[in-house]
């Protein structure tokens, strides 16, 4: 016993070790050094023996000396000494940071310390999970490239932090707090957790045993953080505030009656440190940069580029990388194949140089992998971050898709740190319906330090959106845009369809971006001579006849024919279907455009990389087509082509070795891989719901693949007319119209509320408030601010209206009119939205005029015309001879001071002096009254006088006798009718039912009963008194509308917003003070179908199944491709199919509930169980052959599906450890393992 207590010693302080711990740049990487010396702390019982002293006595006393082993019952010679339970031993209380620092003070000259000081030190609290400033401490290591759901984004570039006056105001609104009972201290609104709330749901409690203080506390920051991180934060570029410290208080500090009171007193006893000067308002932030001028001093500017190309780069690219050299952001907006990539290779470079780092965005993934292959060979330091793939995180050159770095930024990933340069691709693409909100999403959320590469196709909006982002970010942005194709397009038709007709090709835009209409006449001709009679009666206006795969088959035969002839290959044909990109490929079986030489170099090319495919998934029937089409120069590209077939295609095509190529429009969207000539099969494609034409954008962004810079003088595109000649207006618009604006697809979705709602910093309001949906009206907010403020100087100036005495009703008595007003203009505005309202104005009704050049002037309707947007009423109406400029002449307003009788009634417009008359065209707003009077009147015999009077030729002319009539009989109305004209009823005479219209005729009925019965107007003071009151009436009202604009409420998505948070509460997402429960921040973890999966986790409706069931019930939620799961499923997915959608259901109910437009079958339709087998199958292990006949889905689609669900899984996996569930865990661990094999998850070629 003596040996074994000997053995049993102290545990050694950490001082004791002779290492230290030093930290490599600011990503959380750190190395142990070795410093010999004494160590640093007192050992009581003196220095431990070293490891070799213990080996040697262990040995010594049980190995070498075995005599004390007892021959029989061996299992009793292990002794045991009992342990002592110890519960303090499972507490442990972390240390604080040092609050301050010795700091040497030395000698100025030599340099000889003098002393030390003690110095405080700042920061020293801030940590991941409670501050957003770039000053906090690295994550861990494991955590520094991905973030943590639980951690803080960093603070986004661009907002104020809120100050203490800030989040003063802020809590303005909440109640006054009372510890007695049990109220929340202000802040903790929505800083605090669970368990200071009692659970309203399942979600908030968390699975037994695994409560830790560690856990509870995560979310809070106690230790006065924000102050600090103001100081850090609000700044740009993260300099740090002069601080002035308080004079000292002489008066003794009184008792504060709440913890607000008190720090608002110790606020404001210091003194307010000075604010720096202010920069001058930037008016433009949206710089356009010209490019037309040549950049002479470029070399003289940047004597040592920080990199090199083997060509002289462009005007606009020059002008790029000169701003880039000034660490500016710049929105490159360029045609196609310009060369928009220059500038991306020279930001890369350019981080390299300073040794930060740069992320290049794509919006797809094979677009990723592409530019990862090039960079890679450009500049070798080059990582690429996607859903399944992670090679080189360590890169200063990251390449991801854009939700990997919105995901990254709302995890606080300490990639950030050292971020220099982000480069959004494509920049377009954030028209996406789908995906455009992320793009949004990351502009908004990216801290100042971080600069912006913006690449995109031209736009015509670019400086609005450059404006956007400049007024978002606060800095200025360059916006370059080039002037032409560096290869001129010219565009033709085509009409043939056998070797006879292959040289009916018709030129019908040139070079220059002439029309030709000569040509468009030809191929009309041409078409006309060979259709029947029977086609030629219907015009050219019928639909199109595509015809059958015989008639494409001689359409291309002889246009393939007719371009090899002059040498015009490699052809991109673009056709907006799948299936017939298969059929048209298929059909040219006699079609063969490879030598010998080429056809060896693609065999080779395809058995290296095929050789990675296992031996079932190299005959594939896919495959084996694809490498026949090869073979002769053919390929096919589309979403239902495997991944890995794609990639040939491409790599071959970039080669050369592919001459037609039949592909879809994604085609497009990719790296710079042009062609000699492309082919349109046809001008019109199905979006999704119906059939139309190609935009201007779309037609642009496709043709720009022709011509290939430095080998083709220009471009050639084609457009196939098999059937008839598409309309010139159609092709006249589709060739030379403007491309699609960029346009905001700012949608809210639960992961965005979520990830806000957890950081007591961020609002969603202020999320919404910078989107480009908002932008429109939220630009013009520092004049709103200054008006307002004017308008309170103007206020304030104004003398208060005497009230007293007959006067006391007068404010009411203003309030009714205002009131009596806006009913009769909102019931007005029933009537001429309904169907008897536009029927009753018709030629010949008398109506009320009121617009900006009438006042409740009679007039007559001559002719009813309709527009895109709404009718237009040609309307004969009275006016003053001659017309004065002076608008109360003219009847601009009303009367000064109006009375019962002017408020009541219309007060009709009375000329005052010889009457006249003018034809309006009004709009249904311009109508304020429909009388019951009809007149009989020629309108077009009035409307055709009128006309010719107008000419100075016949200007002096009398009016005819038509006209005259009609005057007259307008102002006999108004002579007989002053105070108003009979008008028709809305509920008895226009058989309006609305709710609106008969409320707002009994109120207004009730109006004016009140304001006849007023006594202000019998003061003789009324007049001056309610001028006063007017004007100040109107000043505040002006006000209150500036005040709406500055406001939160104004935000178009607030409903949305707060109908989607009392879906949040409803299950038990966040709690009434908006404090995100757990489930929230399960949810925070999912990157789709939040709400579904949460739900699903916490009802345990995967736990008891099996990893391969679990897989082929989420397939429900990534497939893409509709169809019915089928009955040939187990009963355990049957059931388990059924009980995702009553989950849907459930959901989908909560919902519409709440108030949000989806319907519980638009949610639950979002589901797609139709690749359920198929998953279910191929986890089980079946080889991917079989799978064909499973489901009639395209493989391209199949693997999509896999690979979405295989990122799903490990979503899962991860939301399951955060809630301690490691059993699930498990198995979504090994579900994403079962997934993962054979050729769907087949190395991209662009990676090897």
């Amino acid at each position: 016993m003596m040996e074994t207590e000997r053995l049993v010693l102290p545990t050694p302080d950490p001082l004791d070790l002779p290492l230290r711990a030093l930290e490599l740049g600011c990503t959380g990487r750190w190395e142990l050094l070795n410093v010999p010396g004494a160590p640093e702390s007192t050992l009581p019982h003196g220095l431990p023996p070293c490891a070799p002293d213990l080996q040697q006595e262990a040995e010594q006393l049980f190995l070498s000396s075995p005599a004390w082993l007892p021959l029989h019952g061996v299992e009793h010679s292990a002794r045991k000494w009992q342990r002592k339970m110890d519960p303090w031993s499972l507490l442990a209380a972390l240390g604080a940071p040092v609050p301050s620092d010795l700091q040497a003070q030395r000698h100025p000259t030599t340099g000889q310390i003098l002393g030390y000081k003690e110095v405080l030190l700042e920061n020293t609290n801030l940590s991941a999970t409670t501050s957003l400033s770039l000053r906090r401490p690295p994550g861990p290591a494991s955590q520094s490239l991905w973030g943590n759901p639980t951690q803080y984004p960093f603070w986004p570039g661009g907002m104020d932090e809120p100050s203490i006056t800030d989040l003063s105001t802020r809590e303005e609104a909440e109640e006054e707090i009372d510890f007695e009972k049990g109220e929340v201290v202000p802040g903790w609104s929505r800083a605090g957790h669970d368990c200071f709330l009692p659970c309203s749901s399942d979600h908030s409690a968390p699975a037994p045993g695994l409560l830790s203080l560690s856990r509870l506390l995560e979310p809070l920051d106690l230790g006065g953080g924000d102050e600090d991180e103001s100081e850090a934060v609000g700044q740009p570029g993260g300099a740090q505030r002069d601080v002035v410290s308080a004079p000292p208080c002489s008066a003794p500090l009184a008792r504060a009656s709440s913890l607000e009171d008190l720090v608002l007193k110790e606020a404001s006893t210091a003194v307010a440190p000075p604010e720096p000067p202010k920069p001058p308002p930037q008016e433009e932030w949206a710089i356009p940069v010209d490019v037309t001028s040549p950049v002479g001093d470029f070399y003289r500017l940047i004597p040592q580029p920080a990199f090199q190309w083997a060509f002289e780069p462009d005007v606009f690219q020059k002008q790029a990388i000169l701003h880039l050299e000034r660490h500016d952001s710049v929105f490159v907006a360029a045609h196609t194949s310009a060369g928009k990539t220059v500038v991306a290779e020279y930001a890369i470079a350019l981080a390299q140089k300073h040794m930060t780092r740069t992320i290049y965005t794509s919006p797809i993934k094979a677009l990723s992998n592409q530019k990862f292959r090039d960079f890679r060979n450009t500049f070798g330091d080059v990582g690429l971050l996607t859903g399944d793939v992670q090679l080189h995180p360590e890169a200063s050159c990251l390449i991801m898709t854009t939700e990997i770095l919105r995901s990254m930024l709302y995890s606080g990933s300490d990639v950030i740190r050292d971020l220099e340069w982000v480069i959004f691709d494509e920049v377009h693409y954030i028209n996406d319906a789908e995906r455009g909100v992320v793009w949004e999403e990351v502009l908004i959320m990216l801290p100042d330090h971080v600069s912006i590469i913006l690449l995109s196709a031209t736009v015509p909006n670019a400086l609005e959106f450059a404006d956007w982002i400049g007024r978002l970010k606060r800095r200025q942005i360059y916006v370059i845009s080039t002037v032409a194709r560096p290869v001129p397009l010219e565009h033709y038709l085509f009409t043939g369809n056998s070797p006879k007709t292959q040289g009916e090709l018709f030129l019908l835009l040139d070079s220059r971006g002439s029309f030709h209409t000569k040509g468009y006449y030809a191929a009309v001709e041409a078409k006309k001579e060979r259709m029947s009679k029977h086609a030629q009666t219907f015009g050219a206006k019928q639909p199109t006849n595509q015809g059958g795969p015989a008639q494409d088959r001689g359409v291309y035969l002889s246009l393939l024919a007719s371009l090899r002839a002059r040498e015009q290959l490699p052809v991109v044909v673009f056709t907006f279907s799948r299936g017939r990109c298969d059929e048209q490929a298929s059909g040219l079986t006699s079609l063969d455009l490879t030598t010998s030489s080429e056809k060896s170099e693609i065999h080779l090319f395809l058995q290296r990389c095929l050789a990675r495919l296992r031996g079932s998934d190299r005959q594939l029937p896919q495959v084996l087509h694809m490498s026949e089409l090869l073979h002769r120069g053919l390929g096919v590209h589309h979403s239902g082509i495997l991944p890995i077939l794609k990639e040939i295609v491409e790599m071959l095509f970039s080669r050369g070795l592919v001459k037609v190529l039949f592909a879809t429009e994604t085609f497009a969207m990719g790296v710079n891989m042009p062609a000699r000539t492309v082919v349109f099969d046809s001008m019109r494609k199905h979006d999704g719901s119906t059939f139309r034409d190609l935009l201007p954008g779309e037609y642009v962004q496709m043709a720009g693949r022709a011509g290939r810079r430095g080998l083709d003088p220009t471009g050639t595109v084609i457009l196939l007319c098999k059937g008839r000649v598409p309309e010139m207006a159609d092709l006249h618009r589709m060739m030379m119209g403007k491309p699609s604006q960029l346009q905001s697809q700012f949608r809210l979705t639960y992961t965005m509320i979520l990830n806000l709602l957890r950081v007591d910093a961020l609002r969603v309001e202020d999320m919404m408030k910078r989107s480009f949906s908002e932008f429109p009206s939220r630009k013009d907010s520092k004049a709103h601010e200054q008006a307002l403020a004017e308008l309170t100087k103007r206020l304030g100036a104004l003398e208060e209206p005497d009230v007293t005495g007959q006067l006391v009703d007068l404010p009411e008595y203003y309030s009714w009119g205002e009131e009596l007003t806006e009913t009769r203009s909102l019931i007005q505005r029933r009537i001429m939205e309904s169907v008897n309202g536009l029927k009753s104005l018709s030629v010949g009704r008398v109506v009320v005029v009121k617009s900006r050049e009438h006042h409740n002037a009679l007039g007559v309707i001559l002719q009813v015309s309709s527009t895109s947007t709404s009718r237009v009423f040609t309307t004969l109406v009275l006016c003053d001879k001659p017309m004065s400029e002076d608008p109360q002449q003219k009847g601009l307003a009303s009367p000064d001071v109006p009375y019962p009788d002017d408020l009541v009634g219309f007060k009709l417009f009375l000329p005052e002096g010889p009457c006249d008359h003018t034809v309006a065209k009004l709009q249904p707003g311009d109508v304020a009254a429909i009388t019951t009077k009809v007149l009989r009147v020629n309108g077009e015999k009035i409307l055709e006088d009128f006309s010719k009077r107008q000419q100075p030729k016949f200007k002096k002319d009398p009016p005819s006798a038509a006209v005259t009539t009609a005057v007259q009989e307008l102002l006999r109305l108004a002579q007989a009718h002053l105070a108003g004209p009979p008008t028709l009823d809305p509920v008895n005479d226009l058989q309006l039912k609305d709710v609106s219209v008969v409320e707002g005729g009994l109120r207004a009925r009730k109006l004016e009963e009140l304001i006849r019965g007023a006594q202000c107007v019998h003061s003789p003071r009324f007049p001056a008194q309610y001028v006063k009151l007017r004007e100040r009436m109107q000043i505040q009202k002006e006000m209150e509308r500036l005040r709406f604009l500055l406001s939160d409420q104004s935000l178009l998505l607030l409903p949305e917003y707060h109908q989607r948070v009392e879906v949040l509460r409803t299950l038990g997402y966040v709690d009434e003070a908006g404090t995100v429960k757990l489930a929230g921040r399960v949810a925070c973890a999912m990157s789709s179908h939040e709400l579904l999966l949460t739900e699903l986790m916490f009802d345990n409706a995967l736990s008891a199944l099996r990893p391969e069931e679990i897989a082929a019930l989420l397939s429900g939620l990534v497939c893409q491709s509709p169809g019915d799961p089928g009955d040939q499923l187990p009963s355990t997915l049957k059931q388990g199919v059924e009980r995702v959608q009553a989950v849907a259901k459930r959901i989908g109910e909560v919902q519409v509930a709440c108030g949000l437009n989806q319907t519980v079958e638009e949610f639950v339709g979002e589901l797609n169980f139709g690749l359920v087998e198929v998953v279910y199958e191929w986890a089980r292990g079946m080889p991917f052959s079989e799978l064909a006949g499973l489901s009639g889905t395209p493989e391209g689609l199949v693997v999509r599906c896999i690979q979405r669900l295989a990122e799903m899984c490990r979503s899962l996996r991860g939301a399951a450890r955060l809630v301690g569930e490691p059993v699930l865990g498990a198995k979504m661990e090994t579900a994403a393992t079962l997934l993962r094999r054979d050729i769907v998850f087949a190395a991209s070629l662009y990676t090897q």
